[in-house]
């Protein structure tokens, strides 16, 4: 067959994918009109009925809805099963679509059936006798890429046709990879500032990883340029897709390093169907707070430990306390007591029960009341009088009279005084007189103080303010240079804090030991019942601060609602981690089934592993995690990684960098700037990379100390640069980019200009001042990150020597 009937061929079985596909929009369209068009009426059973029609419609139409992606991407012929067969052929696509007699056009890319145009290859054909790539312009077919395969598994007989496009590089020829052709001219095409999917070039060792089994923990190790946040996403939907049953209720969680990260993936999980997926930062995960403020170093890193643990866990329990002096409870015609040691004998029991704090507040309320209301039968018995609930005490709702009780007719403690008889008093109204013992002030403030509810930013606040409570909870874990370090004053509201990412894991840390600071009510509690209940169940704010929660994401107030859990959970960038920030993403985890991607090379934050088992520690304790690998680099040229191995090697030579696939035809180059000019060279070395790549994306890499001045100048020539972070702004789609080198993870650019390498090596420990800035490990690592994010070009400007490691043609070193 000629190319120009092979592309015929495939143009209209395009043509009538793409009609299928219409068809399946219109009768998703017509299903939700016939119930819209019915109004609002009806039985209970036929508006859930209704509800559930809408729903189903609405997600159908948003599975449905591909924009300008490509519907089709290609093609496997199966080899015949007997002599004198014709072997299977299946189109390969973005999702399943059906002609008009229900005939398939095309297979979903998750479907069994489609796993081999992935795994495929000359040694394991996997039943193959050709693969197929479509290049496509728009919804037309421009060329076509195939693979044949020997039928003794030998390897492939031969390649034919053209990806359609300028594969700008040349192949590692060694290197299995399936659609060579297509494969490049990907990788060739011009960023975007948005990830885009990998569905039609997914290769082998990527397929393995994203059709994994549900269960467990999969760590994937991958260098810069492997694609592992492709397949972490990939893997999402796929998952979604096979388990779709429990997943679609349990929902995925997809976590990632900062905004600037999620917004730069947030198309990908869309263009493959799946828009219910709910994307985060790890403080995100967090409502209560909004994060304002930065710690130094030390301090991040000191509640980011796992010591902060049972730092909270006493900070809590400081805050249930038997109370000093017993208290007089006026309730009806006499007084009851509560001494001091009863408060202590209640305490100690409610901290030897199960459950959260807040939950224990009910049984400590419950044994309180038990107690005072034996003493109130005793004092019935000996006066002789009806069983009558009390006339309530002045100050109690309801209170007619001023009554003053005589001190003489209580008795000595909580527990019946002398001459107590715990028989049955009667007619008493125990739940009653309960509720109406426990709205009188003098006990409701004694509860308050012997085990208070608590929101667990309040629990925080209180705890970083007040320097006898650090002391309290840090004696034995924290010195007190670290005591010291974690105080800061006071707020006037919480709503004033500066809440710091790191403070994020431990306000959430706290929420799971306090538990919601209100129990759930019974949704059919009605009238009279429900008021009270809800007025029994007010809290007090230990700081004396008004309830306020935040609202949490479903319109209920935060602190009342438990941790939402997820049925899967995909974590980017996980090196980068604490130990108390991995502990909140393992409570999230409904069944411990999570993907957590990232790469110790890249390991720049604070804690650092040395190793996956470091991290799994702390996520998975329990049970062993599944490590694989990603070996290939298909993004970043072996130009470049020449230039970044060696740094590498210098940070951590037990690391060795992914394999790359390609080459850019361009040397990474050096600018030597004169003293005190690096940003004004920058930004002229940034006039000539934008021109170089066109339509492309270029960003200027900085150390943090330098961005305002590397922005100034990129302003004095002319240039509209841009910090991607702003939420307002146009963010990674905008032509010229700045950003701190420490801020790049995940990200790419058609070109990358790096400034001043020696200050990023020296990490914390260099600034502006320093004329020879000492390279330490975390600072190589970020210097590594930085120089491997560009898919074509590489500038590196520099006035004072380069770093150990970092050697280029022309340059200081």
């Amino acid at each position: 067959m000629t190319d120009e009937q092979d592309l015929r061929e495939e143009q209209d079985l395009l043509d009538r994918a793409y009609e299928g596909l219409e068809g399946m929009r219109a009768d998703a369209t017509r299903m939700l009109q016939s119930v819209l068009d019915v109004g609002r009426g009806g039985t209970f059973q036929s508006r859930t009925e209704r509800d559930i029609v809408v729903r189903t419609s609405l997600a159908r139409l948003s599975q449905l809805d591909i924009g300008d992606q490509a519907l089709c991407f290609g093609r496997i012929d199966r080899l015949p099963e007997a002599l004198g067969d014709v072997g299977e052929s299946y189109h390969i696509g973005r999702l399943a679509v059906s002609g008009r007699d229900h005939e398939p056009l095309v297979v979903d890319w998750r479907a069994p059936v489609a796993e081999p145009f992935y795994r495929a290859t000359g040694l394991d054909p996997q039943g193959l006798r050709r693969r197929r790539h479509l290049a496509l312009r728009g919804r037309t077919v421009v060329g076509v890429e195939d693979e044949y395969f020997a039928t003794n598994g030998a390897g492939p007989s031969g390649a034919t046709g053209s990806p359609g496009a300028d594969a700008g590089g040349a192949l590692d020829e060694s290197l299995p990879l399936g659609g060579p052709g297509a494969l490049l001219a990907a990788l060739g095409q011009a960023r975007t500032g948005h990830m885009g999917d990998i569905v039609a070039t997914i290769q082998r060792e990527q397929d393995e990883i994203i059709r994994s089994p549900l269960a467990g923990v999969l760590m994937v190790q991958g260098g810069p340029g492997t694609g592992k946040t492709a397949v972490a996403l990939h893997r999402a939907a796929y998952l979604l897709y096979t388990h779709r049953f429990p997943l679609e209720r349990q929902g995925v969680l997809v976590v990632g390093p900062n905004p600037l990260f999620l917004r730069y993936i947030e198309r990908v999980l869309p263009s493959l169907g799946e828009t219910g997926v709910t994307l985060s930062t790890v403080a995100g995960l967090v409502p209560e707070i909004r994060v304002r403020g930065t710690d130094g170093p030390a301090v991040a890193r000191l509640k980011g430990e796992a010591r902060m643990l049972r730092v909270v866990a006493r900070a809590v329990r400081t805050r249930q306390r038997p109370l000093r002096r017993g208290v007089e409870v006026p309730f009806g015609a006499t007084v009851l007591r509560l001494t001091a040691a009863a408060s202590d004998d209640v305490v100690r029991q409610a901290r030897r029960r199960a459950g959260p704090h807040n939950a224990r507040r009910r049984y400590v309320e419950q044994e309180v009341v038990r107690r005072l209301l034996d003493q109130y039968r005793a004092w019935l018995r000996r006066r002789g009088g009806p069983t009558s609930p009390p006339v309530p005490a002045p100050g109690v709702e309801g209170s007619e009279d001023t009554a003053r009780a005589a001190p003489e007719l209580a008795s000595d403690g909580v527990d019946g005084g002398e001459g107590t008889d715990l028989a049955d008093p009667g007619e008493l109204d125990v739940e009653a007189l309960g509720r109406q013992l426990r709205r009188t002030p003098a006990l409701a403030e004694a509860l308050d103080r012997m085990w208070p509810r608590l929101s667990p930013h309040e629990l925080l606040h209180d705890l970083f303010g007040a320097r006898p409570l650090l002391a309290a909870a840090g004696r034995g874990v924290l010195t007190a240079d670290e005591q010291a370090a974690l105080y800061r004053p006071r707020s006037g509201s919480l709503d004033e804090v500066a809440w710091t990412v790191a403070d994020a894991a431990l306000v959430d840390e706290a929420r799971a030991i306090l538990g919601p600071r209100r129990g759930r009510r019974r949704p059919l509690l009605e009238g009279r019942e429900r008021a009270e209940r809800a007025r029994d169940e007010v809290g007090f704010w230990p700081s004396g601060l008004p309830v306020s929660p935040t609202p949490g994401a479903n319109g209920a107030s935060s602190d009342e609602e438990p941790i939402r859990a997820y049925g899967h959970i995909v974590v980017d960038e996980a090196q980068d981690l604490s130990p108390m920030q991995l502990r909140m993403l393992a409570r999230r985890s409904i069944s411990g089934s999570m993907t957590v991607v990232g790469d110790i090379a890249q390991a720049t934050g604070l804690w650092a592993p040395s190793g996956w088992e470091e991290v799994a520690a702390h996520l998975t304790p329990n049970r062993a995690p599944r490590l694989v690998e990603l070996t290939v680099g298909y993004r970043t040229p072996a130009e470049v990684m020449a230039v970044a191995a060696p740094v590498l090697a210098a940070a951590a030579p037990e690391l060795r960098p992914p394999r790359p696939v390609r080459r850019s035809g361009v040397a990474p180059a050096a600018v030597i700037a004169e003293p005190g000019a690096v940003s004004r060279t920058a930004a002229q070395v940034a006039v000539r990379e934008q021109e170089a790549v066109a339509t492309g994306r270029t960003a200027v890499l900085v150390p943090d100390d330098l961005f305002d001045d590397v922005m100034a100048a990129l302003v004095a020539e002319a240039l509209i640069a841009v910090d991607p972070r702003d939420p307002a702004g146009p963010g990674l789609t905008a032509p010229l980019v700045v950003l701190p080198a420490a801020e790049s993870h995940g990200l790419e650019f058609d070109s990358v200009v790096v400034v001043e390498p020696a200050l990023l090596a020296a990490g914390d420990t260099g600034g502006r001042g320093d004329l020879l800035p000492q390279a330490t490990t975390r600072g190589l690592r970020t210097l590594y990150v930085a120089l491997t994010r560009p898919t074509r070009r590489l500038v590196v400007v520099h006035s004072l020597p380069l770093p150990v490691g970092l050697h280029l043609p022309g340059a200081l070193s």
